[in-house]
């Protein structure tokens, strides 16, 4: 990328979980590659999962600083050194905790923003209070939203559904959602979570929306030509100022870079490449749910069935999700590994996905349809079976598999369901077999082809970042 001479300052401040704190670094790298200076606010112990990719950009010569504050765990009743999301992720008092936690930083952040001074704070999506904070030293502020705009505009038209006096409980199983674009169908029973998420995350979306009207704008990790009518949506109907920026994965050009994205890798991606490459092209499918996903044991067993019986070549990550298991054994079904040897590889723990979705051999993708995973299975070309587990992984299945069409469901899901092993048995072949897959795969390598031209010189991920660092150019020059 062309480095463009200025002096702007803008100051990150990702939130505390591997799913936001990835794709925001990857985002700081990008406006470290136009020549701006850039300063990432983050906790100690998160602090230590992005040193590695921070000490690696001075050797391309980036200017990127990291400011650390402490995190008050003790203050809000978690034990020091909860700062991560991963620590709290499945036990709601401790979320709850974790999320009080949150809201006090807002002082040391208003600390180091008088200190510093900067021409524009990022600020992820769930710290709505960064922008009063901002704007308390007239400081513009801009949200990322971590997700996809054809999310947003879902939510946009639920939220007018429900303040219409509707409820979903009076509609039929199946029905179009009104004023959302496409007449895309959706299910009654996954538009709603476990009532004491609900009502944690509910209030969390509330805020965030009063603060994306007094925000600056919105940046999002997207491309234009992915959901160009749900991007229209967002800015013209819903009036909402936005960039699309995306995929900022792609800003990760070398093994070491695309590896290096998060904690290290469980298994050594040489080994797990040479593996791959030993198979035929599309001939593997690649099996991961994230970071978060914590499924019973019992679902394990089901997962590992269906691999099992598909017949199919395969790569399964099992990361955080094996139940009160943590070495992965006690819960594969008996004698599962010696019946997949040589046809399957299972990694227990964090695996180097970019690489491995790049690779020619991989042929499909089921993930749990976290925004992070589905864009980097587009931008790789990949079609995907979808396994939603929750929030808007439901809206971003309905995208995959209803308006790009690269995508088939694993079946009628819902928060928590149990899938069996013939669902997945039977979704794995339509992905991979047959001239549906055939057609699928061809929609989904033409928009990897489109992503990557979008972050390109000319592309409308380039010119949008362009545009927005225009902006606050002439947002500087206007104060001075």
């Amino acid at each position: 990328m062309k480095a463009e001479s200025n002096n702007l300052h803008i100051l990150f401040f990702p939130h505390l979980a591997h799913g936001h704190t990835i794709p925001a670094l990857d985002m700081v790298k990008l406006f470290a590659f136009r020549g701006l200076k850039t300063t990432i606010i983050t906790t100690p112990v998160n602090a230590s999962y992005i040193s590695k990719t921070i000490q690696r950009t001075k050797s391309f010569g980036l200017e990127i600083d990291v400011r650390t504050i402490r995190f008050p765990a003790v203050e809000v009743g978690l034990p020091e050194g909860y700062e991560h999301a991963e620590f709290v992720r499945n036990d709601v008092e401790m979320l709850n905790k974790f999320l009080q936690g949150l809201a006090l930083l807002q002082e040391p952040i208003e600390k180091i923003l008088q200190e510093l001074r900067p021409d524009c704070l990022v600020s992820d999506i769930t710290y709505p209070w960064t922008t009063d904070a901002a704007a308390k030293f007239g400081i513009p502020s801009l949200i990322f939203h971590g997700s996809s705009f054809f999310t947003s505009c879902t939510g946009a038209c639920i939220r007018q559904y429900l303040s219409g006096g509707h409820s979903f409980s009076s509609e039929p199983e199946h029905f179009v959602l009104p004023n959302l674009p496409g007449n895309i169908q959706f299910s009654s029973k996954n538009l709603s979570s476990p009532s004491d998420i609900e009502t944690l995350i509910t209030r969390l979306i509330k805020q965030s929306i009063q603060a994306q009207g007094e925000s600056f704008g919105m940046i999002f990790n997207s491309f234009y030509e992915l959901e160009r009518e749900y991007v229209d949506y967002y800015r013209k109907t819903l009036g909402h100022r936005a960039w699309s920026i995306g995929p900022v994965s792609l800003c990760n050009k070398d093994m070491e870079d695309k590896a290096g994205r998060g904690k290290d890798a469980s298994m050594d991606e040489h080994l797990c490449l040479r593996w791959l490459s030993s198979r035929k092209p599309n001939s593997v499918i690649y099996v991961s749910f994230g970071s978060v996903a914590n499924f019973a044991d019992s679902q394990i067993q089901e997962i590992a069935k269906g691999l099992d019986h598909s017949g199919q070549e395969f790569i399964w990550v099992v990361n955080n999700c094996g139940g009160s298991q943590k070495d992965g054994k006690d819960w594969l079904p008996e004698g599962f590994e010696e019946r997949i040897e040589g046809r399957g590889l299972v990694i227990r723990g964090w695996a180097p996905q970019l690489l491995i979705l790049e690779h020619a051999a991989i042929g499909g993708f089921v993930t749990h349809c976290g925004w992070n995973s589905t864009l980097e299975g587009i931008t790789a070309g990949v079609p995907m079976v979808t396994w939603p587990l929750e929030l808007d992984q439901f809206y971003n299945e309905k995208l995959v598999t209803q308006v790009l069409k690269i995508g088939v469901t694993i079946g009628e899901t819902k928060h928590g369901a149990h899938i069996e092993s013939e669902a997945l048995e039977k979704a794995v072949s339509r992905i991979m077999e047959g001239e549906e897959a055939e057609e699928m795969r061809k929609k989904a390598k033409a928009l990897g082809e489109m992503a990557r031209k979008a972050v390109e010189e000319g592309g409308s991920s380039y010119s949008d970042l362009s545009s927005l660092i225009q902006e606050l150019k002439l947002l500087r020059q206007g104060s001075t």
